[in-house]
């Protein structure tokens, strides 16, 4: 019996660069930037740019997990953004800029405290993770305009700085999870 598909929602920073990466991976069918687990209804990027909506930045994925398991996407995410800097990545600051995992199941929240407590034991980073892990609320999809914004935009300056790095380093890392 094949496994059904999952969802799971990650924040790591700008979700620009975030989308860059997980369109590439294997297993990942569907990737979509937006908003979540903040207060306000149907928030604009404006908006939530504010800070005042308590939503943060993120991809929603839709991933088959008989081509790649939860623990793998963690694993990426955990390299290509910084988990122990507190609603910052790079320049970028702010509540939305924050780490978060937002699960859908009790199963992925297990998943992801399990890794953090694993990456915490051996002292994979000099500071603490700051990452939290919470039930998927209140998400909203961001405008058509942020949509494949690095496809779209390769050489605008942001992708090129900050992006592309981390797509390159995903490659790198994960060349046996990149998409052919």
């Amino acid at each position: 019996m094949l496994e059904p598909l999952q969802t799971i929602t990650l924040g790591g920073g700008c979700f620009w660069c975030l989308e860059s990466v997980y369109v590439q991976v294997k297993g990942v069918l569907e990737v979509e930037s937006g908003y979540c687990n903040g207060h306000a209804v149907e928030p604009s990027y404006e908006q939530v740019c504010t800070g005042n909506t308590g939503h943060a930045e993120v991809v929603k994925l839709v991933f088959d997990p008989a081509q790649i398991s939860l623990r793998e996407i963690l694993e990426i995410f955990f390299v290509i953004h910084d988990p122990t800097t507190p609603n910052r990545q790079g320049n970028d600051s702010g509540t939305q800029y924050r780490s978060g995992i937002y699960f859908s199941t009790h199963e992925q929240a297990q998943v992801a405290n399990d890794l953090i407590a694993e990456m915490t034991q051996s002292a994979v980073y000099h500071h603490p993770i700051v990452t939290e892990v919470l039930l998927l609320s209140n998400y909203w999809p961001a405008e058509e305009y942020h949509q494949d914004f690095f496809a779209k935009n390769p050489h605008q300056g942001y992708c090129l700085a900050v992006a592309a790095p981390k797509v390159a380093k995903f490659r790198k890392t994960f060349a046996r999870l990149v998409a052919h």
